[in-house]
């Protein structure tokens, strides 16, 4: 029987696990914390990501290595390929890391980009508001999601603030500034590409965040032929260039009907969870298939689907339930501000039943403010 490892042992690693179940995979997780969500479906090892001594536990009981989030120390991932395979890819993981690597190969790729600089002091920071104009954004080039490491600059006068907030990490994780899009919507594109070079995509989703945080993702996204095709133009570039393995998202802005890269997250994402109900194979499943070299799944979808995202504390089941097409996703996590802690998905066989789903869902949970403007484009 083959074991999977996952570097992590979030939500995402546990959603693996359970997509993996069907095919008679057995999974092995390592994670820093031992109280990590998937380790309640799988087997763990505990330790640090460079500790070399719990990556060998970890590769001597496993057949192929694969991660559930972006962090994973890239030269662990290198070691790892010394001793199992490794997908994606230690460099697919390495570009994905660091902003500024993946902005540029975003250019090189034809792929349109907001304009950025990379920052090394605070010289360099005022010369490129300068250049790039107000608003803009100070980001960590490393580490920063979900919001994080991210400072909005709404004028020169903000250069002050925005260094003492992040200044100091230039010389360690170091500093991005990005220009800021005007964009009418957000967009993603979750695709998939096997060992030998099959590529598929899921229908391109819209997303609503809260805070920086995804707060609602609506499948299929209401886009025109041309705008879905170039997505998924830009998603194989990206995956060919970086001789991808595995399920990864690309996040796109869209302003005046243009698309703009704004990150590939190279692994399952958020923005899929849709796809567990909401099309023929998952996202979860088509990693794993990917991964193990077997034939990738259709990513047809079943309907349209609405993915909401439970932020600090699960609310009450039981209006998503009564939902002929409700499903209810508890990542088994305690309570705690700002964490995700489960998701629900609404599937219906028309856009108007599922907008009828989600404000029945939305006025039962005092959640009108999350459902409303995916109702809006449901209706439109």
């Amino acid at each position: 029987m083959t074991t999977v490892g996952i570097l992590g042992g979030g939500q995402l690693a546990r959603m693996m696990a359970l997509a993996g179940a069907p095919l008679g995979l057995r999974f092995l997780v390592m994670d820093t914390v031992a109280d990590a969500c998937a380790g309640q479906f799988a087997p763990m090892v505990v330790g640090d990501y460079t500790d070399e001594v719990a990556l060998a536990e970890f590769a001597s009981r496993i057949d192929v290595a694969t991660f559930d989030f972006e962090n994973v120390p890239a030269q662990s991932a290198k070691w790892l390929t010394q001793r199992v395979p490794v997908y994606p890819i230690p460099r697919a993981l390495a570009v994905a890391q660091d902003r500024l690597s993946e902005k540029t190969l975003f250019r090189e790729l034809g792929i349109p980009v907001p304009d950025f600089a990379d920052i090394t002091s605070r010289e360099t920071l005022d010369a490129a508001i300068a250049q790039l104009g107000t608003p803009c954004i100070l980001k960590t080039r490393r580490l920063g999601y979900d919001g994080k490491g991210q400072f909005r600059i709404k004028s020169p006068a903000d250069a002050d603030a925005a260094w003492d907030a992040l200044g100091a990490q230039a010389e360690t994780v170091g500093l991005i500034l990005e220009g800021f899009v005007h964009f009418q919507r957000e967009l993603s594109v979750v695709a998939v590409r096997g060992r030998d070079g099959e590529f598929r995509a899921w229908p391109l989703t819209e997303n609503w965040h809260v805070d920086g945080v995804l707060s609602a993702s609506l499948a299929p996204a209401q886009v025109d032929a041309a705008m879905q095709a170039t997505a998924l133009t830009h998603a194989r570039k990206l995956a060919e260039a970086l001789d991808y393995v595995g399920v990864f998202a690309l996040e796109l802005f869209c302003r005046d009907g243009e698309l703009l890269a704004n990150e590939l997250a190279p692994r399952v994402h958020n923005s899929g969870h849709w796809t567990i109900e909401g099309s023929e194979t998952s996202q979860f499943q088509n990693h794993l298939r990917a991964v193990l070299g077997l034939p990738l799944g259709d990513t047809r979808m079943l309907g349209h689907a609405c993915m909401l995202n439970w932020i600090g504390e699960m609310p009450d089941a039981m209006p998503v339930l009564r939902e002929a097409g409700g499903h209810w996703h508890d990542y088994g996590k305690s309570p705690r501000d700002g964490r995700k802690v489960g998701h629900a998905t609404l599937r219906a066989d028309s856009a108007d039943a599922l907008a009828d789903a989600l404000r029945r869902v939305g006025d039962a949970l005092g959640r009108q403010a999350q459902v409303v403007p995916v109702v809006a484009r449901l209706r439109a």
